[in-house]
């Protein structure tokens, strides 16, 4: 199923991996822009910071602080809501500095100027789409908004992801487009092999697929027309042979002596039976499709092989449930069957077989050596164990090609002295 659908499963792990890909790289492009934003924003502490400690070294009023203040549209945050921003607002970003103070002191010598040194700590917070700032110094802390500030906005980025994911899946969709031509020539052509010589692989189009497509189609014409000629001309010379055996065979009765008779009659009655192998055979490499091919039960067919062998009822064994049933052309599996029942009784000892089911598979059985070569050397045409025996080496190869038309193969066991052959 994989290799069925290589092409398709290459292409969407492509897409996968490259959205994977492209979604990595814009979350770090998010965070790195993020936080070179905040980073920027951040810088403004420094006047804030700058103002509140003059504010508190000078001690001037709070009415000048938001004056300094107003002048970069900075606000001062009542006492009330800063612990509702500070615990709710989403914390950006902290850091902390040292205040340099000097004061006069005064001792038993006189005034003295004392360096005073103080830790301030500025952290930033956004809420409800707006910047705070909150300064803390030992001499206290203030809130403060700043109204030129807003958080960090992903839109435009998102924006831009979308579009890239967009034009990706896009991309995709065409090339999977562009491969839909292929999955139906694919199918068409496992349609082909089949047996529906009649198919058609046209198609419209100057792309590749259709170039390939229709000189398929070419293909097929010339094929088509070989096998046509092939097999008017198999039948013709059939036909042919046909004339002169019967005019021998008719001829040889007017012989003087009965020697002379049987020994003619014999040669053409092999010719006759020659012919009508090859006859079948054609049928069986030309077999287009399986509009013949109808559903008979088992013990049909096998009576009918039977009387077609003109074997007797005893030769034959058969330990097959009469419900059984195969979808097969009738004529070509009942000779297989039959050829199986002239072989078994042919060159088995006591001349009996023993047809029965194995799963859902036909065997048959029947006494004698085990075979010297190998079934495929058996199923070869014109290809014999013993060249005295009155047949043509054509029996197993031709069972052999009825089964392949039928999408089985022919099987061959050997134990306890017993041949099984079995169609799996």
């Amino acid at each position: 199923m994989i290799n069925r659908h290589g092409v398709l499963i290459t292409v969407l792990f492509a897409l996968i991996v490259s959205s994977i890909s492209v979604s990595a790289v814009f979350w770090e492009f998010y965070k790195l822009n993020k936080s070179q934003y905040i980073d920027h924003i951040f810088t403004k502490h420094a006047i804030i910071t700058q103002i509140y400690t003059q504010h508190q070294q000078k001690k001037t009023s709070s009415v000048m602080l938001e004056a300094n203040l107003a002048v970069y549209k900075l606000n001062i945050v009542d006492t009330d809501n800063i612990n509702t921003i500070a615990n709710k607002g989403k914390f950006l970003k902290q850091e902390s500095s040292k205040s340099v103070d000097n004061q006069l002191m005064m001792n038993s010598r006189g005034f003295y100027t004392q360096k005073i040194i103080s830790d301030i700590r500025t952290s930033m917070f956004s809420y409800k789409n707006k910047i705070y700032f909150f300064v803390q110094t030992p001499n206290g802390s203030i809130l403060i908004e700043d109204e030129e500030l807003k958080p960090y906005k992903y839109f435009n980025l998102l924006y831009t992801y979308t579009t890239v994911l967009l034009i990706i899946f896009i991309s995709f969709f065409l090339i999977l487009q562009k491969l839909r031509p292929l999955i139906r020539l694919r199918r068409k052509i496992a349609v082909y092999g089949d047996g529906d010589m009649n198919i058609s692989f046209k198609m419209r189009g100057s792309d590749e697929i259709a170039s390939i497509a229709n000189e398929l189609e070419a293909t097929k014409d010339k094929i088509n027309n070989i096998m046509d000629s092939r097999t008017l001309f198999l039948r013709n010379i059939m036909h042919e042979l046909k004339t002169p055996i019967a005019k021998g065979t008719i001829a040889t009765q007017m012989l003087d002596t009965d020697k002379q008779k049987d020994r003619f009659s014999s040669i053409f009655g092999r010719l006759e039976s020659l012919v009508n192998e090859f006859a079948l055979i054609e049928e069986v490499t030309s077999l287009g499709d399986k509009t013949e091919f109808k559903e008979y039960r088992i013990i049909d067919i096998i009576d009918g092989a039977i009387d077609m062998a003109m074997a007797e009822r005893d030769s034959v064994d058969v330990d097959i449930d009469s419900s059984v049933k195969i979808e097969v052309n009738y004529r070509l599996y009942t000779t297989a069957i039959k050829n199986m029942i002239d072989n078994g009784i042919k060159y088995s000892p006591d001349a009996k077989v023993k047809i029965r089911m194995i799963g859902n598979e036909l065997s048959f059985e029947s006494k004698g050596e085990c075979l010297k070569h190998p079934l495929k050397y058996y199923i070869e045409p014109f290809t014999k164990e013993n060249p005295s025996k009155n047949s043509f080496g054509l029996g197993l190869y031709l069972v052999d090609s009825i089964l392949k038309a039928h999408n089985r193969v022919l099987a061959h066991e050997y134990e306890n002295g017993m041949n099984r052959f079995i169609f799996a």
